[in-house]
């Protein structure tokens, strides 16, 4: 199973981007998490160009067709989702890449509820399967703990080993999810 991961922070020493790499080295063999680093790379959102799609937008939606599920870990701004992380799902929205796709939402910090709630009901709107499950807030502790130290710390790593397997769990239920072709 393929698992597109999207970081909604452009930060170089992401907590969420961090979380990510985490879940890439604790997941099984039989799960293939990719992280999608272009996010940085798309234009402002512009529907007068979807006729004639941007090559950054093309390969990202080719990502998610290769995906059976996403995975977004993403910070809270100004009790919001990040511009950016918006504008990636606004290039998605009349194309219904993420229709019956399951979708988990990680976070780095308890207090981001406003952008979670947001991106949930964006996410809902375009028919993404999104479960309590999949939808988790890691605490990390106020120093930063590398890589390695998250996916060796037996509480992070059991909280993102659950979220896959209730990811690869939605991914069995849904199979009209836009398996690779």
């Amino acid at each position: 199973m393929n698992i597109l991961a999207i970081s909604g922070s452009l930060r170089q020493s992401s907590s969420n981007t961090s979380l990510l790499k985490a879940v890439v080295e604790i997941a099984p063999e039989n799960i293939n998490v990719i992280i999608y680093d272009g996010i940085g790379y798309l234009p402002h959102f512009n529907p007068d160009l979807e006729e004639q799609e941007p090559p950054a937008v093309s390969a990202f939606r080719a990502s998610l067709r290769d995906s059976q599920a996403v995975l977004i870990s993403t910070p809270e701004y100004a009790h919001g989702v990040p511009g950016v992380l918006k504008n990636a799902l606004d290039w998605l929205v009349s194309g219904g890449d993420l229709v019956d796709k399951p979708v988990a939402l990680l976070n780095a910090s308890p207090r981001s509820t406003f952008a979670q709630a947001s991106l949930t009901e964006t996410l809902a709107v375009m028919m993404a399967v999104i479960s309590a499950e999949t939808s988790v807030s890691i605490s990390l502790p106020g120093n930063k703990r590398s890589v390695g130290e998250m996916a060796a710390d037996p509480a992070i790593s059991q909280t993102l080993s659950d979220v896959l397997a209730a990811l690869a769990r939605a991914v069995d239920t849904h199979p009209s999810n836009g398996s690779p072709s």
